[in-house]
């Protein structure tokens, strides 16, 4: 059977980030895609001008629908927004053994908030300890855990309840992606590109890294081949979509697994 994936985020009806560029991740590593959208933004290349969060009640019939009928391998979570939506997808995760990546996803690339003050809390008590991996960018990590290197704020982030953390590579001084277990420190290195197309990169990272651990790859080699799409996605990205930081490109890859 074709792997299934599950994205749980907020729609970009620009079309470069959130469940559009999940399930362009998803089909781009041979699998299902199926989503449960918790918000929609107003939203293009130069910046989010407005958010509407979906009812709970909505966001729950979405999760059960994909879940009774078609399935779910693994999962991932980006934009989450409020405490009650946290609260309503952890209530519905628990208990079911599904595998999730958890991008805690709080700034848009142009400053827009994706996450309330609030909700941070929320987010970290009640779905860290359901997810298989938590993968803050630097300033996400920085954001949860104080400053430090990247080895030292997955460390402080473990801490928090998850049982592994990979700090990606996309940001800071250092080209690598960090994945830290509870017991191993392994380094990932990336390749950076200087390109003005990266709007989506963070998403393609997170949902191919779900898509490995639904075909069955073990955390590191699910996290290695997320490296390597993101940054050749982020290579082929589309600078000439909008006036702004144009959308990666996950579907021009070659030699995806």
């Amino acid at each position: 059977m074709v792997p299934r994936c599950l994205t749980i985020a907020g729609s970009d009806s620009g079309g470069g980030a959130g469940i559009q560029a999940d399930l362009k991740a998803f089909a781009a590593a041979r699998c299902y895609g199926t989503s449960a959208v918790v918000a929609l933004t107003a939203q293009n290349t130069t910046g989010v001008t407005a958010v509407y969060e979906l009812p709970a009640d909505f966001v729950r019939a979405q999760l059960d629908a994909v879940c009774e009928d078609i399935g779910v391998d693994a999962a991932k979570t980006g934009m989450l927004f409020s405490r009650t939506v946290i609260e309503t997808v952890a209530d519905f995760l628990e208990g079911r053994g599904i595998p999730l990546v958890l991008d805690p996803v709080m700034l848009a690339s142009s400053g827009a908030t994706l996450l309330q003050a609030d909700a941070v809390q929320t987010l970290v008590s009640r779905l860290f300890p359901l997810a298989t991996v938590v993968t803050p960018n630097f300033h996400e990590a920085e954001a949860l855990a104080g400053s430090g290197s990247r080895r030292e704020l997955a460390e402080r982030i473990h801490d928090l309840g998850t049982p592994a953390v990979l700090v990606t590579g996309g940001h800071g001084g250092e080209a690598v992606d960090h994945l830290f277990d509870g017991r191993h420190h392994v380094e990932i290195p990336i390749q950076r590109h200087d390109t003005a197309a990266t709007h989506g990169a963070g998403c393609t990272h997170s949902a191919t890294l779900a898509a490995g651990l639904a075909k069955g790859q073990s955390l590191e080699q699910a996290a290695r081949e997320a490296a390597r799409v993101a940054s050749e996605a982020v290579r082929n990205g589309l600078a000439e979509i909008g006036a702004g930081d144009g959308p990666v490109d996950v579907l021009r890859l070659k030699g995806a697994t």
